[in-house]
């Protein structure tokens, strides 16, 4: 795969990693688009860095995945890479019960759900393409989990099993 000219989509791009690779990406001489959940860090994002598109977007919601997904196919025809890389980590003790699972974001839609969904949007359009690429953002917590986190341990190893699913 060419490391230029491409048009990319990052999820949670607005920041940390996903900021990162934007930067990087469009310094490479990409074009690049982030989706956030949050308007006003991808209007920070855009102000450090004007060449990048933004679309709000939350992908832990299936009608917000569905429509980037319609917008990015109707305005970037040429789109060829996506790096899936939305994620949320957070403290769960399953010693309470349920009390933390079900009390904040949803780590599973969020870090599992949505690649797969995004993923499988994208594939039959990227099959028609010379060269295009998927790339899944993972954690080594995958490999090597922390109990106080064991939601986000598992949607990371689970990228793993889901990754290898290729385009042949």
């Amino acid at each position: 795969m060419k490391t230029k000219e491409n048009i990319i989509l990052i999820t949670g791009g607005a920041t940390g990693i996903g900021f990162s690779l934007a930067e990087t990406l469009v310094n490479a001489g990409n074009r690049v688009i982030i989706c956030g959940r949050r308007e006003g860090k991808l209007k920070e994002a855009k102000d450090k860095l004007p060449q990048i598109q933004t679309k709000v977007c939350d992908v832990s919601r299936g009608k917000e995945r569905e429509s980037l997904f319609n917008w990015v196919k109707d305005n970037f025809k040429d789109l060829n890479v996506v790096i899936n890389n939305a994620g949320i980590q957070r403290m769960v003790n399953l010693k309470k019960g349920t009390q933390d699972l079900f009390n904040g974001e949803n780590e599973i839609e969020t870090n599992l759900v949505a690649l797969i969904h995004l993923s499988a949007y994208f594939i039959p359009l990227f099959l028609k393409k010379k060269e295009a690429a998927i790339i899944n953002v993972s954690s080594g917590l995958g490999f090597v989990p922390i109990a106080a986190m064991p939601v986000y341990c598992a949607t990371k190893a689970a990228i793993h099993s889901v990754s290898p699913l290729g385009i042949n």
